[in-house]
């Protein structure tokens, strides 16, 4: 037998919840609040709860009422035994409290990561020295190895990216220049655009995606099979060993990938304006040399240096910080890329 609508309000705003004396219907714990007796408001200013004086409060009582408190918000709560008073405000004062943790934690972690890879950053730039003086402790293979990552495996995608780049910005460059007769400098916008500007952030972002995810999984794979506490046993720290190799791998092949992204932005350019503009191969490279200069490529080769080195930083301070258990490599190249790229 279906039971009555337990909800009822009166002119004043106080609405009024009566419990039954056999104990509430389980299926309450699930059904909407509107469809109890509350119609279209779900609002209130005080709550009065009526209990026979036969009824006893059972669990599925309480959790009903702490959803009635939850979803409803009363000012405040009539009717209640003392002892089930006591036990709800201290729920929703440790409700509330959990919310302020949890924004406390979120920002205390924030704050964790961001000392963490400081401290990296300034471990690095101390080993610098040691391997310039060829006393760094590192093996050569992983310096080979993160060299092979960073160099000839990433060829294809930065050689596609932008030559795409290329064409399609003189495309709606030619587009526009065309009809003030100005068309070959289509060849100055994109030399310029690409050598200063786009070229070193689209292969950067390439490497992040690529090179970065890969350094942060496989650190993080090391972290999870406790391979990192090894060396620390040792005596040997993970920065110098782990870090500093994949660090300069990344920082010197980073402005040659820069040079190769560079060579092929300009090629896709003449690709794309050579039939809109009838433009011949030897004018567009004319007018291209006359408009990139030397400052040009000074400026895109240091961004793309740094850059380098920040997506190398970023994907092993990934790695050293995921969690130790048997999807930290996922979590790491997850949270790789979710952090900001260059």
């Amino acid at each position: 037998m279906a039971q009555a609508a337990p909800f009822s309000k009166s002119p004043n705003g106080e609405l009024t919840l009566r419990l039954p004396e056999g104990g509430i219907d389980p299926a309450w714990l699930a059904r909407p609040l509107g469809e109890l007796g509350l119609g279209g408001s779900q609002s209130c200013g005080l709550l009065r709860v009526e209990m026979p004086p036969s009824g006893r409060w059972s669990t599925s009582e309480a959790a009903f009422l702490a959803r009635c408190v939850t979803e409803l918000a009363p000012s405040g709560v009539k009717g209640l035994p003392q002892e089930l008073t006591k036990l709800l405000g201290l729920a929703r004062t440790v409700q509330g409290a959990r919310g302020i943790e949890e924004e406390s934690s979120h920002a205390a972690r924030c704050a964790s990561n961001a000392a963490a890879f400081v401290a990296l950053v300034g471990e690095i730039v101390l080993y610098l020295p040691r391997f310039l003086a060829g006393r760094a402790r590192m093996r050569r293979a992983d310096v080979v190895e993160a060299l092979a990552e960073s160099s000839s495996r990433a060829l294809p995608i930065v050689a596609i990216t932008n030559l795409l780049m290329g064409a399609i910005l003189a495309f709606v460059g030619a587009v526009q220049l065309k009809a003030f007769g100005a068309g070959i400098y289509v060849a100055n916008l994109v030399g310029i655009a690409s050598v200063r500007e786009l070229t070193p952030i689209l292969t950067a972002i390439v490497l992040a995606g690529r090179t970065g995810a890969s350094f942060a999984s496989r650190i993080a794979t090391m972290q999870g099979n406790e391979e990192v506490d090894a060396l620390t046993a040792l005596g040997v720290r993970s920065a110098e060993f782990l870090v500093l190799p994949r660090v300069v791998a990344l920082g010197l092949l980073m402005p040659l990938l820069y040079v190769y992204g560079c060579a092929f932005a300009v090629l896709g350019g003449m690709v794309s304006a050579g039939p809109i503009l009838d433009v011949s191969v030897v004018a567009y490279a004319a007018q291209t040399k006359l408009a990139i200069g030397g400052a040009h490529f000074a400026i895109g080769g240091l961004k793309a240096l740094v850059f380098g080195v920040l997506v190398a930083l970023i994907g092993c301070h990934c790695g050293l910080r995921a969690p130790r258990r048997p999807q930290s490599s996922a979590t790491a190249a997850r949270e790789r890329a979710r952090c900001c790229g260059p």
